[in-house]
């Protein structure tokens, strides 16, 4: 993609998703996704019926007379987009491949974080953390983001999500909400449950998993040759039998209820995003989900 065809995709990315931004998240965002912790503020002289517990002894202690401390919510939120770019995203039969899908919801995301004046980071992983754009606000920023998103390319194929939220438990010291984009295939669901519960702890975590409606089902089209994205193997599959296609559904179906299991178990929010589907009615329902 040369730098002319680069800037429009850009541009098409940011009319769109900047629109969507402004005039259907806005407010949802806010809610959903407002400050979560409490700032210190000031101290102010004890009054009946205030909380013993904010007493604050040291300024008590000064002022031979109790003082209490004053909290705030802090209305700066941190994002962070953990985005997926493992060789599973090159994949799409309906409307769509997942990750142009992907590209537009994480843009749409950060238009909403900087239009909330929030700082957007994002952590590109396959089955390791193939790069780290540190939290920033401001839309020179979020256009950086759109073009890393359109132009990325990952050293490796392979997926490994609990490796991505470990480096961001390290990376983040402060609480944030983050945006966990992935088709979660191929991925440790063991090793993931303890990632999840270790960084559910410390941050806000929402999933958002990209899907595409050949993943759960096969069709009926004679003999044909597969090849798994992510790591080159190749195999033919006789597809006009029914019991390979019941196969495959039932194991993609188990994997699906296995995932999901996995994210109620750790109190995930999550949604299913499909590549024929619009994304908005789904960030809607995340977003209102949690109002």
């Amino acid at each position: 993609m040369d730098s002319t065809e680069l800037i429009k995709k850009v541009r098409q990315i940011e009319i769109k998703t900047r629109g969507l931004s402004n005039h259907i998240f806005a407010g949802e965002y806010h809610s959903a996704f407002k400050g979560r912790g409490m700032a210190f503020s000031e101290v102010r002289e004890y009054q009946y019926g205030d909380d013993v517990r904010n007493i604050d002894w040291n300024v008590t202690a000064r002022m031979n007379r109790p003082f209490i401390k004053i909290f705030e919510e802090e209305r700066e939120n941190t994002v962070v987009l953990l985005v997926d770019v493992s060789g599973s995203r090159e994949f799409g039969t309906q409307v769509r491949f997942k990750k142009n899908l992907i590209t537009e919801m994480a843009a749409t995301l950060a238009f909403s974080t900087i239009q909330n004046n929030d700082k957007i980071g994002v952590i590109f992983f396959s089955d390791k953390v193939e790069e780290f754009i540190p939290p920033k606000k401001g839309k020179k920023h979020v256009l950086r983001i759109i073009r890393q998103l359109l132009t990325f390319q990952p050293e490796n194929r392979k997926t490994d999500v609990g490796e991505a939220l470990r480096y961001m438990t390290g990376a983040i010291r402060k609480r944030c909400t983050a945006f966990l984009i992935s088709d979660f295939i191929s991925s440790d669901v063991q090793g993931l449950e303890k990632s999840l519960r270790i960084a559910g702890h410390k941050h806000d975590i929402a999933a958002l998993r990209i899907a595409d409606r050949r993943e759960e089902s096969l069709p009926n089209v004679g003999l044909m040759l597969f090849s798994d994205a992510e790591t080159g193997e190749q195999r033919w599959i006789d597809t006009s039998s029914q019991a390979v296609r019941n196969a495959y559904a039932q194991r993609a179906a188990k994997r699906e209820a296995d995932l999901k299991q996995t994210l109620l178990r750790c109190g995930i929010d999550n949604i299913d995003v499909y590549t024929d589907e619009d994304y908005v009615k789904s960030l809607m329902l995340l977003f209102k989900r949690r109002v």
